[in-house]
């Protein structure tokens, strides 16, 4: 860890960096910055218009210091490193978790509202579906949905360790699938096409590509136009998530 440019605060213990710490509330602004009105909520805030604007990839220190109207070297009294803008934008713009079911409605039904909240959250964000994962949760927003994602299994009768394993497999599949209909919908949206036009011009290439003596499955899903339907547009994420938890439900009861 470096020093004041964002490494652990002294006696402070975390071991994580300044601008984290000050995430948590543990570290105040310098008070000798090159610029009176500049603050780490001002870089993030810029950082995260420029994501949201223009993708992550336009995101840089240069370019945010450029955006805000100071030096890049200023930046880097409140935050240290990219990679630490980038939690802390995360943190910003998923926000915390909004407040968790009934109790009394179970721990399916909590999960998943759980997983809903938190795909919803990526859709509004979809830019931090591109954000490295760099390790475990290390602030505040993103311990508290932590949290209520282990309160969800309470009365689950799985241990810690457990509900960790669950909690992963149940986000890591939400990422994967916010990401994949992102890519999509993107791919869809550049074509110049709707989304059933898509859909219909693939099946009609891979009627010509596709032999049914060496893909029977798949010949037989485009005779029957299993394509070109227009499903519910969560079907998918529903299923995925629903066969997850059936996947839970089987491990608790047999351990009950």
């Amino acid at each position: 860890m470096t020093g004041n440019a964002g490494g652990t605060a002294e006696g402070g213990g975390t071991g994580l960096p300044a601008s984290i710490e000050a995430a948590w509330g543990l570290r105040e602004r310098p008070s000798k910055g090159p610029r009176p009105g500049l603050t780490l909520a001002r870089i993030v805030d810029a950082a995260v218009g420029l994501a949201a604007a223009e993708g992550l990839g336009a995101v840089s220190m240069g370019r945010v210091a450029k955006e805000l109207g100071v030096s890049t070297m200023s930046l880097y009294r409140y935050v240290a490193a990219k990679d630490e803008l980038y939690i802390l934008m995360l943190e910003e713009a998923i926000g915390a978790p909004p407040p968790p079911t009934d109790p009394a409605l179970g721990w399916r039904e909590a999960l998943t509202w759980w997983a809903t909240a938190q795909r919803e959250a990526f859709h509004r964000n979809l830019w931090s579906l591109r954000l490295p994962v760099s390790g475990p949760p290390s602030t505040p927003h993103m311990v508290a949905w932590w949290e209520q994602g282990m309160v969800a299994l309470d009365g689950t009768g799985l241990d810690d360790g457990t509900r960790i394993s669950v909690i992963l497999l149940v986000s890591g599949f939400v990422r994967n699938e916010a990401l994949l209909m992102a890519d999509l919908d993107a791919a869809v949206g550049a074509s110049g096409a709707s989304a059933r036009q898509v859909r219909e011009g693939y099946g009609r290439t891979l009627r010509r590509l596709a032999d049914p003596a060496r893909y029977p499955s798949v010949a037989r899903l485009l005779a029957e136009g299993g394509l070109e339907e227009d499903g519910e547009p969560d079907a998918d994420f529903t299923f995925g998530l629903n066969c997850l938890l059936d996947g839970v439900e089987a491990r608790i009861r047999r351990q009950g």
